[in-house]
């Protein structure tokens, strides 16, 4: 029991630190909270046994540490939207050359047999 929580502090406070140092750094908060759990299971059952191994309290540090980034990014990193015309502009541009292509085409030109509609078998 002890090793399955050690190795999954482990892996779990590695997710966070990876999590935590990319632009979705708010979605490390899960696996950080993970870690912690299993990180003071694996504590307390190491204690319990008497031998408390380093990689234990590495795995709380490690799990500390991208918690701190994760906080620090949160606060400090602001997400703006600058200048928002030229997309608009875009936008409104793309319509326009969507609806002159759709009025030149010509779909009187296009023949469909209703017979082969009819022979569809739609269930």
């Amino acid at each position: 029991m002890k090793k399955i929580l050690t190795i999954l502090a482990l892996i779990t406070s590695i997710l966070t630190i990876i999590l935590a140092v990319l632009p979705i750094s708010n979605l490390a908060l899960i696996p950080g909270i993970l870690a912690l759990l299993f990180g003071f299971m694996a504590y307390y059952v190491s204690k319990q046994s008497g031998k408390i191994k380093k990689i234990v309290p590495f795995t709380l540090w490690l799990t500390g540490v991208a918690l701190v980034i994760i906080s620090f990014k949160a606060i400090f990193n602001k997400s703006e939207v600058e200048n928002t015309e030229a997309l608009e502009a875009k936008e409104t541009k793309f319509e326009e050359e969507a609806i002159e292509e759709l009025e030149e085409l010509d779909l009187e030109e296009i023949e469909i047999d209703d017979s082969e509609l009819e022979n569809l078998d739609i269930e």
